[in-house]
């Protein structure tokens, strides 16, 4: 932008010195030929007075007597009725500017000069409007590129307050330029960073809020849960059933509390992080068995392969809860066995989660992450929410294959040995 105002300002000026250069050089190109003209026109007047004043005084007129009146770069020719003509100083060649005057008596005197005098005299002038108009654009630059800086430097100004704002920091700067037009934009920043700010802090608090209101009914649920265990043990009561159910909903709800005391600390720090190295089959397998009845009570199974021994850096409780959400998916939308794979991915590890359904549908391709996003009726905020947690956790989760529908979810390889397959 600085380079096209500079650019912009510097050929207006060469337009205008253009412009105005042509016009004055024509101008003084004509005055100066007509001062000569009328310069030789009265020479020969003043000769011809000349000679008449020395004829009406019984003097000859000759070469010699006229040559002091004549100046010494003219062509003087006179005549005189009944004598021979008279000629004094170089005649010249080429074009010439002539000058003729008649006296009372019949005397002629006819003044010439070279036109080389006009085109010296041109050039001159010339000369003085180049130099005026060289040091006009080296002082037209020197503005511009002053000016330039004035109006780009806000600009950039400007643009880095946005990107800043864009990226998280909601602080105004408080900066005016003293041009109406920036200083405009100025406030519709500012405005817009305390707008953010405040939204912020409103959804910080309303997270810090709802995850320590949670913790207290997940805390007397979780009590719950183990009285109901500790009982079927130490009364006799040998159900396996209950005790099965038992234990997975209080893994259930420590998973949930987890996940609420990650909101919690998000909310007061954002850039903090809990992600640690886990056992990834642990995890996976504990949403197999988690959902396993929820299948067989639809008809369908749910396994899982792949690579074994892997270990991931992450948050254990997140990882379970993106898997239950495509787990939950897969059984909710899809159709037939529900596979969960692990496997290597250069300094990654993947799981896959895969179905025998109809897939994703076409029309929303990788879309189906965004918010409100959704093929079936659902409130799209599942697979919104998943994906949130992955890159809390420095990874990714993404759509590989839409038929048959492939989710993977990519969490960074802790750096540890592989085990050797026996």
């Amino acid at each position: 932008m600085r380079r096209r105002l500079i650019n912009s300002m510097l050929a207006v000026v060469v337009v205008v010195i253009a412009v105005f250069g042509i016009s004055l050089i024509t101008v003084e190109t004509q005055a100066i030929e007509k001062s000569a003209h009328e310069t030789t026109r009265s020479e020969a007047a003043r000769l011809v007075a000349v000679v008449e004043a020395r004829i009406a005084a019984g003097e000859r007129v000759t070469a010699e007597t006229m040559r002091s009146a004549v100046p010494a770069d003219r062509y003087v020719r006179i005549e005189l009725p009944g004598q021979g003509p008279i000629s004094l100083g170089e005649r010249p060649q080429g074009g010439v500017i002539e000058g003729r005057a008649t006296g009372r008596n019949g005397e002629v005197v006819v003044v010439r000069q070279p036109r080389s005098v006009v085109t010296d005299e041109v050039g001159r002038i010339l000369m003085i409007i180049i130099a005026v108009a060289l040091v006009t654009i080296v002082a037209a630059a020197l503005l511009a590129v002053r000016q330039a800086r004035r109006v780009a430097a806000p600009l950039t100004d400007l643009a880095e307050t946005a990107e800043r704002l864009g990226s998280g920091d909601p602080r105004p700067r408080h900066r005016r330029y003293g041009v109406p037009e920036l200083d405009r934009v100025a406030d519709v920043l500012d405005s817009s960073a305390e707008r953010i700010g405040r939204m912020l802090t409103a959804e910080r608090r309303l997270a810090a809020d709802a995850s320590h209101q949670l913790r207290t009914p997940l805390t007397a649920l979780s009590m719950r849960l183990e009285e109901i265990v500790h009982t079927a043990e130490t009364e006799g009561d040998h159900s396996d059933v209950v005790r099965e159910e038992a234990a997975i909903a209080l893994a259930q709800v420590e998973r949930l509390t987890d996940v609420v005391e990650r909101l919690l600390t998000n909310s007061r720090d954002p850039r903090s992080t809990s992600a640690v190295g886990f056992d990834l089959d642990e995890v996976v397998l504990q949403q197999v068995e988690e959902w396993r009845p929820a299948y067989r009570g639809a008809g369908r199974a749910i396994v899982h392969s792949g690579k074994a021994g892997l270990r991931a850096v992450g948050t254990p409780g997140a990882v379970a809860t993106v898997l239950a959400t495509l787990v939950e998916n897969a059984l909710m939308h899809g159709g037939g066995t529900v596979a969960l794979r692990t496997r290597v991915a250069g300094n990654q590890v993947v799981v896959e989660v895969t179905d025998e359904g109809p897939g994703v549908d076409p029309g929303l391709g990788s879309r189906v992450f965004e918010r409100t996003v959704s093929g079936h009726n659902s409130t799209g905020l599942g697979l919104a929410v998943a994906r949130d947690l992955a890159e809390a956790d420095g990874g990714r989760l993404e759509l590989l294959q839409q038929h048959p529908p492939v989710f993977a979810l990519f969490l960074s390889r802790e750096a540890v040995d592989d085990p050797v397959d026996g």
